[in-house]
């Protein structure tokens, strides 16, 4: 399990500019919340994908040491949150699906995050996302640990990447937390089991996307197009289901999780599909 945390972290998987640059054309991206600035950490805009109009948000952490301190390793704080919702509320008022990229160890939890409303901004945006009514999809593309993934995590649909993980705190919180000792995060990923193929036999995602031999880090261009597939299908899917339809299925689907169940026997879908990764 830990092997799958260190995939996850892989220092050269795509991230989420790696594939809006290659599944989108025209992106524009917006900056700032109109309230206090911009966050660098997750980016937000509009593009064009397969013809359809898209808004795309997720986290971004940057490749090398300036850029990763620009981009404060892919933590945002509550501004970029807000800026995540006024996206958001942009696409539903036009009607434009909205699709999220999740990579992140966490939203950033410095007291400067915390006095400007970190708290109160992911649970407005999961508010949000809990409401609209054009189709959503959320992707864990990397990490998508702690609020910070759970802020852009409810969707009609989720999906995650075969060497991605999620989990409600990354290993390193859990064990700091447990044991007093963040150096015992191997047992905490062992604990809780983030992996791909354990969010999907629970139910906590609906489908595994496959990635290019030795992970998405090996084929930037393939990783995109196996995504890109996916997230076409269900987009269609989607788009042919009353939005009332849509909403009451969102909220449905997100009640039922948390039952504690026997994890070899899973929980099964709540789309009603088998309970193992597609093969």
């Amino acid at each position: 399990l830990w092997e799958s945390v260190q995939m996850a972290r892989h220092a050269e998987r795509p991230y989420t500019l790696d594939y809006i640059t290659r599944m989108c054309s025209d992106f524009e991206e917006m900056h700032g919340d109109r309230l206090f600035g911009d966050d660098a950490a997750l980016v937000a805009g509009f593009g064009r994908f397969h013809d359809i109009p898209v808004a795309f948000i997720g986290q971004q952490k940057g490749r090398d040491t300036n850029e990763r301190t620009y981009r404060n390793f892919g933590m945002a704080g509550p501004e970029g949150y807000r800026k995540a919702m006024r996206v958001m509320e942009i696409a539903n008022r036009l009607g434009m699906p909205v699709v999220t990229l999740i990579d992140t160890p966490g939203a950033f939890p410095g007291a400067s995050a915390e006095e400007r409303g970190q708290g109160g901004a992911i649970s407005r945006s999961i508010q949000m996302m809990w409401r609209l009514d054009v189709p959503t999809i959320a992707v864990i593309i990397g990490e998508g640990s702690s609020g910070g993934a759970l802020g852009l995590g409810v969707a009609d649909r989720v999906l995650m990447l075969e060497n991605s993980t999620y989990s409600v705190i990354s290993p390193e919180g859990a064990s700091a937390i447990l044991w007093r000792d963040a150096s015992k995060a191997r047992l905490a990923a062992q604990a809780f089991k983030p992996t791909a193929a354990n969010c999907y036999r629970w139910g906590v995602v609906d489908a595994v996307v496959p990635e290019p031999e030795g992970g998405a880090h090996t084929d930037h261009e393939q990783a995109a197009e196996i995504l890109d597939q996916y997230i076409y299908r269900a987009l269609s899917e989607l788009g042919a289901i009353p939005s009332a339809e849509r909403r009451r299925a969102r909220r449905e689907r997100f009640r039922k999780l948390g039952p504690l169940r026997d994890p070899e026997g899973g929980m099964g879908m709540l789309t009603g599909r088998e309970t193992s990764p597609p093969g």
